[in-house]
């Protein structure tokens, strides 16, 4: 939207200066990733920009390092951890996140608000005390450096970030319907399945993606709780960093970025189709 014609000259300042602002702060948050894309067709093991690489040579770049990625074992057993611990995380995180935003969405419940912050806390308590106390825990039940103990761990994670997409999803909710099927002799089974599922699935496929995003590049945790046999991508990348520097893990990041790019993609999607749903926005 652009300056009326009447606008004063401080507005027309201030609309200049924001904006300027806001390009400012953007290219503060994704320097360090336009930086690393680029960095990861180095054809020379280093760091920085090459010659060849600032006076766009050819030979300056190269796939050396997404080959290398793909060709080790320890990165595709990685890959194949974190979507194992990951989809399964997600299934159980969806499950009870839902189930506990439907519960609280209910007028008679008691202690919602005490109820919504005990839900909510992993996203708040700081990241290592979570990780130390499921380590303690698990260890205690031997779940540590187990898939069990990981995947329960990445569920507390994402629990919260469906219950709090699929309650915002819920605010705009007809109880009427499911009064309605309740009248024409639906079970309450079949009418979560035939008439609540359908309109807050947006809200809860946005948090499953959350809780996959979560899940996926989580690595405190992991560090405390995972063995030798559950090493994700971010603790592989973690033991890169520390053993061995090769862009390899430049490649690995720049995979990730794009991997996350598409998820918050249809995130913003469903979220724009969750509105159109219940009348939001123009259809």
């Amino acid at each position: 939207m652009g300056l009326p014609p009447y606008a004063s000259t401080g507005e027309r300042i201030w609309y200049y200066a924001f904006r300027g602002i806001c390009i400012a702060i953007f290219f503060f948050l994704l320097a360090p990733i336009l930086i690393m894309i680029p960095l990861s067709f180095n054809a020379q093991p280093f760091f920085t920009f090459t010659r060849e690489m600032l006076t766009l040579q050819p030979e300056g770049f190269s796939l050396r390092w997404y080959r290398d990625f793909l060709g080790s074992a320890s990165w595709l057993r990685s890959i194949q951890n974190s979507f194992i611990i990951g989809a399964a995380a997600t299934v159980l995180a969806t499950t009870l996140g839902t189930l506990a935003a439907l519960g609280l969405s209910r007028a008679q419940m008691p202690f919602k608000g005490l109820i919504m912050g005990i839900l909510i806390s992993p996203i708040i308590v700081p990241l290592i005390i979570s990780a130390a106390g499921m380590f303690f825990f698990f260890s205690s039940v031997n779940l540590a450096q187990t898939y069990i103990g990981v995947i329960l761990a990445h569920t507390a994670l994402g629990v919260p970030f469906v219950v709090i997409t699929v309650t915002a999803t819920l605010v705009g909710f007809d109880e009427s319907l499911t009064r309605a099927a309740a009248s024409l002799g639906a079970s309450p089974t079949r009418t979560f399945f035939k008439i609540t599922m359908p309109l807050i699935l947006p809200g809860v496929i946005s948090g499953a993606l959350f809780a996959f995003i979560t899940s996926f590049d989580e690595i405190v945790i992991v560090l405390f709780v995972a063995g030798v046999e559950q090493r994700t991508i971010p603790r592989e990348m973690w033991s890169g960093i520390r053993e061995q520097i090769s862009p390899t893990i430049l490649a690995v990041a720049t995979i990730l970025v794009l991997l996350s790019i598409a998820l918050l993609t249809t995130v913003e999607l469903l979220r724009r189709r969750s509105e159109r749903i219940r009348g939001l926005s123009p259809g």
